[in-house]
């Protein structure tokens, strides 16, 4: 029997969604976790408005973690491109069962909320703004900055 989908629809989710995608916040991202050891229910774990660095200080070892990350970058000096991110944090100290049901339920969750690019980290190291951007690049098609970060 397949596992369930994680479940959305938390109005909390949604206002945060809608926060990270407003032009208001450039920089804006949060964080769903699981509501407890067995739930697939997901929830708001934490929000902010300063980056990827700033994600990756709420990142928690023992837990799995679905970032949502807005990126704006230049192509070129005319051009301004908005992207979205999806962080797949695993954390070094979670449970096996848990980071079984993390490879089949973070399909579910990825399709829902649509990103360019999702980044699969169980290491704060894995999360480099400049690498991110590379990928987006990539993804993107037209690089007209030569690959350059």
């Amino acid at each position: 029997m397949p596992l369930p989908e994680p479940i959305f629809g938390d109005q909390e989710i949604q206002k945060a969604l809608e926060t990270v995608q407003n032009d208001d916040n450039p920089d804006g991202w949060f964080l769903l976790s699981y509501a407890g050891e067995r739930s697939n229910k997901l929830v708001l774990f934490a929000e902010g408005k300063e980056g990827l660095e700033e994600l990756k200080g709420k990142l928690a070892d023992n837990q799995v973690l679905y970032g949502y990350q807005r990126i704006e970058y230049n192509n070129d000096t005319e051009s301004k491109r908005v992207k979205f991110v999806v962080v797949v944090w695993i954390g070094p100290e979670v449970k096996v069962m848990r980071r079984a049901r993390v490879s089949v339920e973070k399909g579910g969750v990825i399709e829902k909320l649509g990103p360019h690019v999702t980044v699969n980290a169980s290491d704060r190291g894995d999360l480099v703004r400049d690498d991110v951007v590379k990928q987006l690049r990539k993804n993107g098609g037209a690089d007209y900055n030569g690959g350059r970060g």
